[in-house]
């Protein structure tokens, strides 16, 4: 496939990763919403793209306050849609519209959750199951394949991984400087308010007035993500949920795609290939911004991620891939 090159008319990281989160949506396919519940008393949400019973299955993990509808999930969907294959959007706790019931939420290194989704989605598959995740959903897709090594190939035929932060150190310090700022802001407009819904059901779970003060994720992380995960504080939290280290473990094939001029993680924090398992391929264009990959002619379309990923996946199946 093409290497990614971003267009002409669209220069930048930033511009490059809003402008296709803004500008280029397009409508959700026909999902079907099915309902789990855990065994920890709370539920997660999947929207699933439904097909024949033997067509492939992809899982996308979303990121950051993302969800089915997110820019790069309906692309991907569509795509699957196009091609006769089938597809699943599990949400996050706390990210289908309707709160989750416990004091937990999500987090970058919950491998744990992934673990669960995937044991259940492959124990009810028969066809190829493969499994993608985005930005926080591919670090902890991440984590969960070096954790589990050459066990995960018995859950998923092949894995990628678009834009996780792999350094979240390093991406924690890039959120809270210069322009960076204004998506620190947009996603603590949503996160925020969960979270203080979270103390009115929960009391004492965190100090209100601080949290009200909260301007990056330093603090928000330190006063409500880290605890309510099990992590000591937010460095605790950062630098074990980080996903970096455990590219040497993973022995499923798995895709990493992360843009050189992604503005929530700098190019100097990206792993080289001594870095990573025979197992992982490195692909790091210069362009693409964060999770924006927009290509073509103006006004540009988002078909090159999907057809990345799943050209990806197709190679793995004839076994031209590495693993």
């Amino acid at each position: 496939m093409t290497p990614y090159r971003a267009p002409w008319w669209l220069p930048g990281g930033h511009l490059q990763t809003i402008y296709g989160a803004l500008a280029l949506r397009r409508a959700a396919p026909p999902y079907r919403r099915v309902r789990w519940e855990m065994p920890d008393g709370d539920f997660i949400d999947f929207d699933r793209l439904d097909g024949p019973a033997d067509a492939p299955l992809v899982v996308m993990f979303h990121g950051l306050e993302g969800s089915s509808h997110s820019h790069y999930a309906t692309a991907l969907m569509h795509e699957l849609l196009a091609r006769g294959w089938r597809g699943v959007i599990p949400h996050f706790r706390g990210c289908s519209g309707t709160p989750n019931r416990l004091p937990r939420a999500y987090h970058s290194g919950d491998a744990d959750e992934i673990d669960r989704i995937l044991e259940e989605l492959a124990r009810h598959e028969s066809a190829p199951l493969f499994v993608a995740g985005v930005s926080l959903g591919g670090n902890a897709l991440l984590k969960w394949l070096g954790r589990e090594g050459e066990l995960a190939r018995t859950r998923v035929r092949a894995a990628a991984a678009v834009c996780p932060p792999l350094d979240l150190v390093a991406a924690g310090a890039a959120l809270r400087s210069g322009f960076n700022r204004i998506y620190t802001r947009e996603f603590l407009r949503t996160l925020k308010p969960k979270a203080f819904a979270k103390l009115d059901r929960f009391p004492g779970l965190f100090d209100r007035t601080t949290m009200s003060g909260a301007r990056d994720f330093d603090t928000f992380d330190d006063l409500y993500t880290a605890p309510a995960h099990g992590y000591r504080g937010v460095l605790d939290y950062w630098s074990r949920a980080s996903s970096k280290s455990d590219l040497q473990r993973i022995a499923v094939p798995t895709l990493v795609l992360s843009a050189r001029n992604d503005p929530f993680l700098p190019a100097r924090h990206l792993p080289g290939a001594a870095e990573a398992s025979a197992s992982v391929t490195l692909e790091q264009p210069a362009g693409g911004g964060h999770v924006g990959f927009v290509a073509g002619r103006f006004p540009g379309h988002l078909r090159w991620l999907p057809e990345r990923l799943l050209d990806f996946f197709m190679q793995v199946i004839s076994g031209q891939a590495s693993g």
